[in-house]
């Protein structure tokens, strides 16, 4: 078992208390067990990485139990504040599959009583975010016949919400590594260098720099370090731009877009240049851009909702005659691994979507997101950074300077 962090540590989190406020909370719901199925819920709960299809079985008191594919039980049980005893791993073998394994673990706890049992349903845009699938549901309801099957996802996205001080410095330290990553690329662009580079080189570059920085991981679904240049910054909504293989050109937008991991805290900024010689109207599609960007991180704000800001930064928008190229959307959620997409709660008019009436608090935090895209003029621009919501203003995690370079 990994030794429980320092309390001294600017890291450290006190999961134990988290597990005794869900356990508070499931019992003010009537909750016996609480079987977690997504990414951020393992993350939240155990400090540990869970890449293959996991499960945590939470209790009305005492400790939780993971399940994972059995090959990587042993990393888990090495890397979470849980011990060896409180990590299993499951197998296709006569009831070691996860559905058998699971519901017998999660009987002995009712003990033959009906019970009522916590379970996390839904839909993301977030491909990973590992809700429990239809299969899964009907296996586990034919299993445990006598349960209540009670949709409680609720539990975790309310107490995840507010960040604590050690997720906080987490995010801080790898939005550090981020930036290590940005000076190396922009190191290696410098005077020509950039003359031949392909996009996966550049992310390659990046992420060796962040790794030597101690960054666990390129975190990010959509194709770990994203790198566009050309055509390719200018997608019509665009925000997924994995690295190709094509060659960086003169005259041309180039999207940097790098991710590191640091003890599960998420490092997320997108930085862009401009590879001369550049244009008088790509200078302005640039300055555009820059100063939208100073706006918006102006304007977040405890007490301000995505709504609130968005009317206000597309009339600014609009007044400088650049808002057909604005996506008008400025955040999206984010959280310790897995956490990613969704704003505050599902209380808005779509399900699962952010409430555009969410109201920001203070010691939110959320990946200030922006896109601008002309693809008729084959350009466009990325920005995004953790950010701290605070009383007044909004911390920015990555200190990368905020410019459009041009690269000569």
């Amino acid at each position: 078992m990994a030794a429980l962090l320092d309390p001294t540590s600017p890291y450290f989190i006190d999961f134990p208390k988290r597990l005794k406020d869900v356990q508070a909370e499931m019992a003010r719901e009537g909750l016996d067990v609480y079987l977690g199925s997504r990414l951020r819920t393992l993350s939240w709960l155990t400090d540990a990485f869970c890449p293959w299809r996991s499960f945590i079985v939470i209790p009305g008191e005492g400790l939780p139990a993971v399940f994972t594919f059995v090959i990587d039980a042993a990393r888990i049980a090495d890397d979470s504040w849980l011990d060896e005893s409180q990590v299993f791993g499951f197998a296709p073998m006569g009831g070691q599959d996860q559905i058998e394994q699971i519901a017998d673990f999660i009987k002995d706890l009712l003990k033959n009583r009906k019970g009522r049992l916590g379970v996390e349903s839904g839909m993301s845009n977030y491909l990973p975010e590992g809700w429990l699938t239809h299969y899964e549901y009907i296996q586990f309801q034919a299993a445990l016949p006598a349960a209540e099957f009670v949709n409680a996802h609720i539990i975790i996205d309310k107490l995840a919400l507010i960040k604590d001080s050690g997720t906080i410095n987490r995010f801080r330290e790898a939005s550090r590594i981020v930036d290590v990553g940005h000076q190396a690329v922009l190191n290696a662009l410098q005077n020509g260098g950039y003359k031949g580079m392909t996009e996966t080189e550049v992310a390659g570059l990046a992420a060796y720099a962040m790794r030597k920085e101690g960054s666990e991981f390129e975190w990010s679904f959509t194709g770990g370090n994203e790198i566009a240049s050309g055509y390719r910054t200018s997608y019509m909504g665009g925000a997924c731009t994995p690295a190709s293989r094509r060659k960086l050109q003169a005259g041309e937008p180039l999207m940097v877009d790098i991710h590191a991991m640091f003890m599960l805290g998420l490092g997320d900024h997108a930085h862009n240049y401009l590879l001369g010689p550049a244009t008088d109207r790509q200078h302005w599609h640039a300055k555009n851009f820059v100063d939208m960007v100073k706006l918006t991180l102006a304007t977040y704000r405890a007490g301000i909702t995505p709504s609130k800001l968005a009317e206000e930064l597309m009339g600014f928008a609009d007044s400088r005659g650049f808002s057909d190229y604005m996506v008008p959307g400025f955040e999206h959620g984010i959280g310790l691994m897995g956490d990613e997409w969704r704003i505050g709660l599902n209380d808005g008019p779509f399900p699962y979507w952010t409430n555009p009436e969410h109201v920001y608090q203070e010691n939110e935090l959320l990946i200030c997101a922006m896109q601008y895209a002309c693809p008729d003029e084959k350009i466009g621009f990325r920005y995004e950074n953790p950010i701290v919501i605070g009383s007044s203003g909004c911390e920015a995690l990555s200190r990368f300077p905020l410019g459009i370079e041009e690269i000569i």
